[in-house]
């Protein structure tokens, strides 16, 4: 049997899987990365693929001028929800799949950026790619942390969604559409050196937030071990969700 495929769609330059790929890849997944910016053409459908992972950008979920293709990027995802196909929307991806399926993106009252704790909800305790996040080691004393860089978020979550995540600033950092769709509005995939550039080129709105972007990722470089390991199994364990769904026989 040949290996289990994900199509990943990449927004723009510098947005990659990063160490979310590097992770599913070491698995022995394919990585078939479709970057539409580039011109690429977005497929019609998901039946090549076992797994979908959007990633982020700098556009909005609505800013169909800029970037033309998010249309078709939320036919994909509505899609991908009516096969129960493994799913994962980063950021963008994850504010193109409440659109995509009826909810509603805003921009947020206090843009987050930076490394931001994460809360667990109690629905987060029996989920199969969250459970770990909310049932930590009984040593462990503090909730997760995570890198955030947005300034849109979801403010009504599409019908039927699980809520999973929370946090201070905002309220919906992740949830489920059935039993494996799944966005999170923070960036599990990078670490300091993937958001240097994005700091190098956000200046202007870093310091309207009263933020200094060599700090941020100062801040970040510093949690960079336990970034890497925490959301280095969280890739790993998407990674095992589509290989284990792929081998179901009810998998298309």
């Amino acid at each position: 049997m040949s290996a289990p495929r994900v199509l990943v769609v990449e927004h723009e330059n510098g947005t990659g899987p990063a160490q979310v790929g590097e992770r599913l890849t070491a698995q022995g997944l394919t990585l078939d990365l479709c970057r539409p910016w580039a011109n690429d053409p977005v497929p019609h459908d998901l039946d090549a693929y076992d797994g979908l992972l959007v990633l982020g950008g700098s556009m909005g979920p609505y800013d169909d001028e800029r970037a033309p293709w998010l249309p078709q990027v939320c036919d994909l995802l509505r899609q991908a929800v009516a096969q129960d196909l493994p799913t994962l929307g980063i950021c963008l991806g994850m504010e193109l799949l409440t659109v995509a399926c009826g909810g509603e993106v805003g921009h947020a009252a206090r843009p987050e950026v930076g490394l931001c704790e994460l809360t667990p909800l109690q629905s987060a305790s029996t989920d199969d790619l969250f459970a770990p996040l909310a049932n930590p080691n009984p040593t462990s004393t503090s909730n997760p942390c995570a890198v955030q860089w947005h300034w849109e978020e979801t403010s009504v979550l599409p019908e039927g969604a699980v809520p999973l995540l929370t946090s201070e600033r905002c309220t919906h950092q992740a949830y489920r559409i059935g039993t494996a769709v799944w966005g999170v509005q923070f960036h599990p995939e990078v670490l300091a050196a993937d958001i240097a550039a994005w700091g190098a080129s956000d200046v202007g709105a870093l310091e309207a937030l009263g933020l200094e972007p060599a700090s941020v990722v100062a801040h970040v470089a510093r949690e960079e071990e336990r970034l890497r390991a925490l959301w280095g199994a969280f890739a790993e364990r998407w990674g095992e969700i589509v290989t284990a769904r792929r081998s179901e026989p009810a998998h298309r």
